[in-house]
């Protein structure tokens, strides 16, 4: 099975399945000398890590990882640098209970992927959607890791923060929007006066036997301008494609995003001003931080849609691989919204992404030039 690599210069490739021994990554691309740690990435783990609340699937994973290479100390050294080799991080699996997707073995589960992997391969692991699990994600947050390791290397604290702010039809307000909530509460919300009203929601929908979706933002701040490239390598253009990856991921808005059709030119268009440091000042963001692809300097902003999970307690009607038609309802541990966990899953994306970026114009860019010192990405 091909296409399970993303990156350019940095690159990362994800193996294993929901139900095998483990799953993992193999990070290319990092420069040498950036100190890591298993602990550097431990942390972003534990967000996404299962079975935390119980609005998300109740699998008990400890998700410990394990660097097996790319990293490098003796005894004149201070810390545990990165050697420019590839960095393979390994997370085993502990709690599969393949017993319960059984049922799934002969049927089609509506909404998931079981009939298109059957059809494009004629087999599929069935245990646990196998590589189409969200298991998957784990690995994503480890690489993520790293990225943002090479990004406050090259240009000091690049802060990348998501948050849910739409469950189902109820969506935040954004007048009380509070970066430090989002640890504060189990649906990662910005905005503390909904979380009361979001676990009466979701402990309905979750007694049902059904779920629900949701919509995250993803914001990006202190990247400089001038990250991404015209036409085929635009910056948006390459999260947009990072973010549609993740399971279950419908749709992607930049900026204003759709909303930008509702816009006239004047609303649309992001007035600047010469800031106090020297530099452009914008008056708004309607652009998400990217024009013609091209980093800004501005916060990128993203946002996506993330469908409900499809594995639910309800029948519903299918055909199984003889083309029999019949029902089908799944057991097993699963997110009512896996909207939740899917926040540290799209820091870990923006981050990959913008890593590259950032590898990728220091790789054309790094040259004296007679316009140096008017503005852009600083040359790392």
């Amino acid at each position: 099975m091909s296409h399970n690599s993303f990156g350019h210069l940095f690159r990362f490739t994800t193996f294993g399945e929901s139900h095998g021994p483990a799953i993992g990554c193999v990070v290319d691309g990092c420069p040498p000398g950036i100190p890591l740690t298993e602990a550097d990435i431990q942390g972003d783990l534990d967000r996404r890590k299962p079975g935390q609340s119980k609005f998300v699937t109740q699998r008990q994973e400890p998700d410990k990882v394990r660097i097996l290479s790319g990293v490098f100390q003796d005894e004149r050294m201070p810390a545990q640098v990165t050697t420019g080799t590839p960095i393979a991080l390994l997370i085993e699996n502990m709690d599969q209970r393949s017993k319960d997707y059984g049922v799934s073995r002969e049927k089609f589960r509506p909404g998931h992927a079981d009939y298109t992997y059957w059809a494009k391969y004629g087999l599929r692991d069935y245990r646990g959607g196998g590589r189409q699990s969200a298991r998957e994600t784990a690995c994503r947050v480890a690489a993520g890791a790293v990225a943002r390791k090479v990004l406050n290397q090259l240009y000091g604290q690049v802060a990348i923060r998501a948050a849910m702010i739409q469950m189902g039809t109820q969506t935040i307000d954004r007048t009380r929007w509070d970066w430090d909530e989002v640890s504060r509460n189990p649906f990662n919300s910005p905005d503390p006066g909904i979380v009361n009203q979001w676990a009466d929601y979701l402990e309905g929908i979750r007694k049902s036997g059904s779920s629900i979706g949701a919509i995250i933002e993803v914001v990006a701040e202190g990247v400089p301008a001038g990250l991404g490239a015209p036409i085929y390598g635009k910056l948006d253009a390459d999260i947009a494609s990072a973010m549609m990856s993740i399971n279950a991921v419908k749709g992607v808005e930049i900026g204003a995003g759709m909303g930008a059709a509702t816009l006239t030119g004047e609303e649309n268009a992001d007035e600047m001003r010469n800031g106090p440091d020297g530099k452009p000042q914008f008056l708004s963001n309607q652009a998400g931080g990217v024009l013609g692809g091209i980093s800004t300097g501005q916060p990128v902003v993203v946002r996506f849609s993330v469908k409900p999970t499809s594995s639910i307690l309800n029948p519903r009607k299918t055909i199984d691989v003889a083309g029999n038609e019949t029902e089908i309802f799944t057991k097993g541990r699963h997110d009512p919204c896996v909207g939740i966990r899917a926040v540290p899953v799209a820091e870990a994306m923006m981050a990959c992404v913008l890593a590259d970026h950032a590898l990728r114009h220091r790789a054309q860019n790094d040259f004296p030039s007679p316009l140096a010192g008017e503005g852009g990405a600083p040359r790392a």
